[in-house]
C-alpha cells in the first residue's frame, strides 16, 4: 500500500512534474550564479545573497545588517536616491530586501526580458553604494521606529527576544536580527561602510536567477554586469560554538499585556551541523508531528481537546548555519494557568520520548511536511529563496532534492531516538510572559526572532 508522502514522492518525479535542471558557474571574481529555468511563465526572479546576517555581528554593532540593507536604496552616484525603486516600478517589476541571521538578500521579479535592468542596478550597488551621512541618520531612525513596534510594542516578541538571549552564551543567535535599541542608537555611519566593504563583494555573494530564462544566456549578462566587480579579501568567520547546557534555564518577562504566554526551547543541532544527517530530518518530522497542522498533536490535544490552549505552536529551523532551538510556545485558555499549560507541553514531549509514533501517524504528517515544501515549487520566488537560503547556510542548493527522499525515510525509532536525545531538561529554556496591567492600547500578534526581518 503506497502512503500520501510516497505518493508525492512519485509524483515530483512525473515527467510532467520533474524539477527543472539547475545550471551553475562561478565568475573570475568569485560571484556564484545559479540559474533554474522554468517556463511555465513569461517571469522571472533575480536574488542575489550576502554571506552576512545577523549572526556575523558582534554586540555594539547589533543591527549593522538590518540598517545596511535599508541604505541599500539610498543611492549610488549612478542612481541616486529613490531611483533604484522608480526603475524597478516603471518597468512593471517588484523588488524588495530582507535580513535574516544567517544572510541579507535583494531581490526583484520582472517580466522575462526584464532581466538586464535588474542586473545593471543591483551590479551598481554591490559595491558603488554612496552611505550619505544625512540618509543615515534617518534610516537608522526608521529602523529603531520599526523595534519599537515589531518588539518592544508586541508582548510575546519581547519575550521571544528575551528567550533567545538567555538560552544562549555565546551563539550570536543570542542577538535579535533588528539589533539591540541601545547599539542602533550608538551606530554610526562609519560602523556601515566597513561592514559594506567588507561583505558586500561578488566573493561574498551568490546570484539567484529562476524562470522564463535561458540559463547561457544569464551567465552572459552576469558577466556583463558583475563581472568587473573587485573582489573583497574575505577572512574567515571565527567560529561562535555554543558551549554544552548544563541544566534548565527559566526566566520571566513582566510586560503590560492581555493574556500571559510561554514559550519552551530545547537545544538542536540542524542539518549542517548534525553529527548523522538523519537526526536533522527526524526533528523536521518530529516538530511536524506536534505542529503539522489541524491534526498535529498541540491542535488536537491542547486546544481541542482539553482546552488548556487557546493557541500552541512549534518551530525548528532545518537550514540555518549553527546549531538552534525546537521551540514550543502558546496560549493558555481562559481559566487555565502558564503551569497547566507548561505541564501539558511536556507531557507531550514526555509522549514522544517514551512512545513511538505509529505509523499512520507519521504518514499522515510526513505527508503534510512533503506538500508544505512541494508547493514551494509553483512559486519561482519560493524555488529561488529555497536555492538561495541552502547555499549561503552553507549547504549545496541540491540538498532540497533530497528533501522529499529524507522525509519519507524518516521511522517512528528515529523520532523517538532525536526526542529522547535532544528533548532533555538539560538543554531546555523556558520563558514566561507575567502580564501587567495594560495602558488600554491593543497589541499586535507576535513576530517570532530569527524571522527573516523584510525592508
Amino acid at each position: 500500500m503506497r502512503t500520501a508522502t510516497t505518493c508525492l514522492l512519485a509524483a515530483l518525479l512525473l515527467p510532467g512534474a520533474a524539477l527543472a535542471q539547475v545550471h551553475e558557474h562561478t565568475l573570475d571574481n568569485g560571484l556564484k550564479v545559479i540559474v533554474k529555468e522554468d517556463h511555465r511563465a513569461p517571469v522571472v526572479v533575480s536574488q542575489v545573497w550576502y554571506k552576512v546576517g545577523a549572526s556575523y555581528e558582534h554586540v555594539g554593532i547589533t543591527g549593522v545588517s538590518h540598517v545596511l540593507e535599508h541604505m541599500m536604496f539610498k543611492g549610488t552616484k549612478a542612481h541616486p536616491p529613490g531611483e533604484f525603486s522608480r526603475i524597478i516600478a516603471e518597468h512593471g517589476g517588484q523588488e524588495n530586501a530582507f535580513t535574516g541571521r544567517d544572510f541579507t538578500g535583494y531581490y526583484q521579479q520582472l517580466e522575462a526580458s526584464r532581466l538586464p535592468i535588474s542586473f545593471e542596478l543591483e551590479a551598481d550597488r554591490m559595491r558603488n553604494l554612496l552611505l550619505l551621512p544625512e540618509e543615515f541618520k534617518k534610516e537608522v531612525q526608521v529602523v529603531m521606529e520599526e523595534r519599537r513596534l515589531r518588539t518592544e510594542d508586541r508582548p510575546p516578541a519581547l519575550t521571544y527576544e528575551q528567550f533567545n538571549a538567555a538560552a544562549f552564551d555565546v551563539s550570536p543567535y543570542a542577538n535579535p536580527v533588528i539589533g539591540w535599541m541601545t547599539d542602533l542608537q550608538s551606530l554610526t555611519v562609519t560602523d556601515l561602510q566597513a561592514w559594506y566593504a567588507k561583505w558586500y563583494a561578488p566573493n561574498n555573494a551568490t546570484l539567484v536567477v529562476v524562470g522564463d530564462v535561458d540559463a547561457k544566456e544569464v551567465f552572459a549578462l552576469a558577466e556583463k554586469y558583475y563581472g568587473k566587480l573587485r573582489p573583497s579579501e574575505l577572512t574567515a568567520v571565527k567560529p561562535r560554538q555554543e558551549p554544552p547546557q548544563r541544566g534548565e534555564r527559566r526566566l520571566t518577562v513582566k510586560l503590560p499585556a492581555e493574556v500571559p504566554f510561554l514559550v519552551m526551547g530545547y537545544k538542536v543541532p540542524v542539518l549542517k551541523s548534525a553529527d548523522e544527517p538523519w537526526k536533522a530530518y527526524a526533528l523536521e518530522v518530529l516538530a511536524g508531528v506536534l505542529d503539522g497542522g489541524a491534526s498535529a498533536r498541540l491542535a488536537r490535544d491542547l486546544v481541542r481537546g482539553s482546552q488548556v490552549a487557546t493557541s500552541a505552536g512549534a518551530g525548528y529551523d532545518l537550514y540555518a548555519r549553527d546549531d538552534s532551538l525546537l521551540s514550543l510556545q502558546g496560549t493558555p485558555a481562559h481559566g487555565r494557568t502558564v503551569p497547566q499549560l507548561e505541564q501539558a507541553l511536556r507531557e507531550q514531549v514526555a509522549k514522544l520520548r517514551e512512545e513511538r509514533v505509529s505509523a499512520d501517524e507519521l504518514a499522515r504528517i510526513k505527508a503534510q511536511v512533503t506538500a508544505a515544501k512541494v508547493y514551494e515549487k509553483d512559486s519561482v520566488f519560493y524555488q529561488a529563496m529555497q536555492i538561495g537560503t541552502l547555499e549561503t547556510v552553507g549547504l549545496d542548493h541540491r540538498v532540497a532534492d533530497e528533501y522529499v527522499a529524507r522525509i519519507a525515510a524518516v521511522t517512528p525509532e528515529q523520532v523517538q531516538a532525536v526526542a529522547r536525545e535532544y528533548l532533555t531538561d538539560q538543554r531546555l529554556t523556558v520563558a514566561v510572559l507575567d502580564p501587567l496591567p495594560l495602558d488600554g492600547k491593543a497589541r499586535p500578534a507576535p513576530t517570532p526572532e530569527g524571522a527573516p526581518y523584510a525592508h
